[in-house]
């Protein structure tokens, strides 16, 4: 039995579970899954049982509890310090380092307007992007961009091989597929590279087959025409 423990939400739409899940997964560590359904009656009550914070993802390693996505990440990257969760050169490890905490403390517009559905691929939104969604929508894209090209090598994610900053834009991914978002050749190209990842093609299917229905996320996709 694995010593760890990973708490999440909903795999279809809690984009906070899906980064540290998916960074542990990529390092090869085993650990045990633990789903609490949000949104419901005793949700709450449940999470708050395994950390004070009220909020998924929480990992517990024996009597450590690390809850919060990056620093679940940090842990797991301390854990297993040959995966190469950060990069290993000292300037690329902060630009990485960087545009995680960027992902983690920004980008609220894009979050609300395009959440995450994985039962969803190609659809459009009910109303067209505001200006502060396109700004977000435009920032990702210039990291993306200027991280494959100083950093990218011959890799195919940010900084060549898989790294945390990978694992933090991972629903971001999900999300440009989910709603049908423009990309230049590059991104797109890193975007299908993330989704294709066998981790991630095996939580997209779990999160789809789901039985929850939150209303007020499906309700962001336009009936077809």
């Amino acid at each position: 039995m694995s010593r760890l423990t990973l708490v999440i939400g909903n795999k279809n739409y809690s984009s906070w579970s899906l980064r540290p899940w998916l960074a542990l997964r990529m390092a090869g560590l085993d650990f045990e899954e633990l789903r609490i359904g949000l949104y419901q009656p005793d949700s709450r009550d449940q999470i708050l049982r395994h950390s004070p914070a009220g909020k998924v993802p929480i990992l517990h390693d024996g009597d450590v509890t690390v809850w919060d996505s990056l620093a679940i990440c940090e842990y797991a990257a301390e854990l297993a310090p040959g995966a190469g969760l950060w990069p290993g050169e000292r300037a690329a490890r902060a630009h990485a380092r960087s545009i995680s905490a960027e992902m983690h403390a920004g980008f609220g517009a894009l979050r609300n307007a395009l959440q995450m559905n994985l039962r969803i691929s190609g659809a459009r939104l009910a109303k067209p992007a505001s200006q502060e969604v396109q700004a977000d929508i435009a920032r990702i894209i210039a990291i993306f961009e200027a991280c494959r090209a100083r950093h990218g090598g011959d890799g195919e994610f940010l900084f060549g091989r898989f790294t945390i900053a990978d694992a933090m834009f991972a629903p971001v991914a999900t999300r440009f597929r989910s709603y049908s978002v423009a990309l230049p050749p590059t991104s797109q190209a890193y975007v299908d590279t993330v989704c294709a990842l066998a981790p991630m093609r095996e939580w997209i299917a779990a999160g789809a087959a789901e039985p929850e229905r939150f209303p007020e996320v499906e309700a962001l996709v336009a009936p077809p025409s």
